[in-house]
C-alpha cells in the first residue's frame, strides 16, 4: 500500500525536482531578460512546493509560515519587475 510519505517521496519530489532542473536550464539560455525573470519566479515557486512538501512530511507547521513569506516575496519582485519594464518602455 502506498502511504502519503512513499508518494511524496517516489512522486512529488521528483517531479519538483526535474522540474527545477527544466527551469535552471531555461534561465541559463535565456535568451531575453523577460524569460530569465519568468524562470527564476518559477524556481522560487518550485520552492515554494519542496518546502510545503517537508512541512507536511517533517509535520513542522512553521515552514508554511516561510513558504507563504517567500511567495509573497516572489510576488512583490515580480511585480517591481513589471513596473520596470513598463518604465522602461515609455
Amino acid at each position: 500500500m502506498i502511504t502519503l510519505e512513499t508518494y511524496f517521496d517516489f512522486v512529488i519530489l521528483p517531479i519538483l525536482s526535474i522540474s527545477a532542473m527544466l527551469v535552471f536550464i531555461r534561465l541559463y539560455k535565456g535568451p531575453a531578460i523577460v524569460d530569465r525573470v519568468i524562470a527564476l519566479d518559477l524556481i522560487i515557486t518550485i520552492g515554494i512546493g519542496i518546502i510545503t512538501v517537508y512541512s507536511i512530511r517533517a509535520d513542522q507547521q512553521v515552514m508554511l509560515d516561510v513558504a507563504i513569506i517567500l511567495a509573497l516575496i516572489a510576488f512583490l519582485g515580480t511585480i517591481a519587475f513589471a513596473y520596470y519594464i513598463e518604465k522602461q518602455k515609455k
